[in-house]
């Protein structure tokens, strides 16, 4: 039965071909009675071939069929040949404008379907009948008609409806598509901002110890197995926080030792400040206004700025430079200043990100302020060094 479904939707005009051989039968057997003139026969004939014609094409042509459904009409008043059984394709013309038609062709199908019964009783009134009864005789007339053409323009509605929600369904997934891929190129920015802040600080932080212990190492050997030591803790701290990294990607699975570090926050600028001190570099780091607990996302802003900042400062600032880190507590915001007196970056750098893919620090800076709402400065300072002030938006702490 589905195989037979299909395959009449495949072929609609086949289907309608045979529909218009069937009403041909019926019509053919009304145009033999008796009563019929020899002119009133071949025009018979003529109208009923185009009424047929207007079934097998109502779907291919439907503004078509529907004229030549008019014209078949008019052609029957002025040969003066009688209602007969291929009339039937006349609704057929007015629901199938009514729902696969031009707009103006369902309004010529309404209009035709209401005038054309009661022109049909004025033509071939039944003397027998009085003036009500041709009244009641006309109204039964038109419903027919009106109903085709009511089922057309609802079939036509709900086509248009059912389109509205296809379209509006393969928005949706579009729109779900583009949020994926947004979700996924955010989440993307976030690990490489990560990755670049553990790795660039702890790896800069090593090297440097690993150069000065290679210098020292005969003449000082004190020194050079303090900067080993050193070396040692910063590539633990890397390998935690590598693992911190790991365990947020790996959302749901039970790491070594089931349970990674947490989030660096303010609190662990102490921490930082000592570690870049032992690297070599003078930091003068001061906390102003009252410290609060603060969001995380701020915690971890404030946190990473710093870390690069004195990352960047130890790579540009040259061997003599010093730091000053201040942080500043107001009701509404947090003010990070950290600038150094050394060289300063290269101002490709700090201006376009670099063109060889150095710069991407001062990239992810702009990123996590923004992410927080908040405005980051950053370029030299004047009378030399380099400067990067942040101001971020403080929320209640969840």
């Amino acid at each position: 039965m589905q195989r037979l479904y299909a395959f009449l939707r495949r072929h609609p005009t086949e289907v309608d071909t045979l529909w218009a051989v069937l009403l041909l039968g019926p019509s053919s057997l009304w145009m033999l009675q008796d009563g019929l003139g020899r002119g009133q026969r071949i025009a018979a004939v003529v109208i009923t071939l185009a009424l047929c014609t207007v079934i097998s094409q109502r779907r291919r042509a439907p503004e078509r069929a529907l004229l030549l459904a008019a014209g078949a009409g008019v052609a029957q008043l002025v040969t003066d040949v009688g209602k007969f059984p291929a009339d039937f394709a006349m609704l057929v013309a007015i629901y199938t404008a009514a729902a696969n038609g031009a707009l103006w062709a369902s309004r010529f199908a309404l209009i035709g379907g209401l005038t054309a019964p009661t022109i049909a009783n004025l033509r071939w009134s039944e003397g027998y009948m009085s003036g009500w009864e041709h009244t009641v005789a006309t109204v039964f007339m038109t419903v027919p008609f009106a109903l085709a053409w009511v089922l057309g323009d609802s079939l036509r509605t709900r086509r248009a409806y059912y389109a509205q929600l296809e379209e509006r369904a393969a928005r949706l997934e579009k729109e779900r598509e583009a949020q994926s891929k947004m979700a996924v190129a955010a989440e993307r920015a976030r690990i490489a901002r990560e990755l670049h802040d553990v790795v660039a600080h702890n790896v800069s932080v090593m090297v440097v110890q690993a150069d000065g212990a290679a210098y020292v190492l005969d003449a000082a050997p004190e020194q050079a197995k303090q900067a080993l030591e050193t070396i040692s803790g910063t590539g633990r701290q890397a390998l935690a926080e590598m693992r911190r990294l790991l365990g947020v990607l790996r959302t749901g699975e039970p790491g070594e030792g089931g349970d990674y570090v947490p989030q660096p926050d303010v609190g662990q600028l102490d921490d930082l400040i000592e570690q870049v001190r032992g690297a070599g570099l003078a930091v003068d780091f001061k906390v102003e206004g009252s410290p609060r607990p603060l969001p995380s996302g701020v915690e971890l802003t404030a946190y990473r700025i710093v870390q690069e900042a004195l990352t960047n400062t130890r790579k540009h600032g040259g061997p003599e430079a010093g730091a000053i880190v201040r942080l500043t507590y107001g009701d509404a915001e947090l003010d990070l200043l950290v600038e150094d007196d050394g060289r300063g970056a290269q101002q490709e750098l700090y201006q376009e990100g670099g063109a060889d893919g150095l710069g991407h620090g001062l990239i992810g800076m702009r990123e996590r302020v923004g992410m927080v709402g908040g405005r980051l400065d950053a370029g030299p300072r004047p009378g030399g060094g380099f400067r990067i002030s942040a101001v971020l938006p403080l929320k209640p702490a969840h």
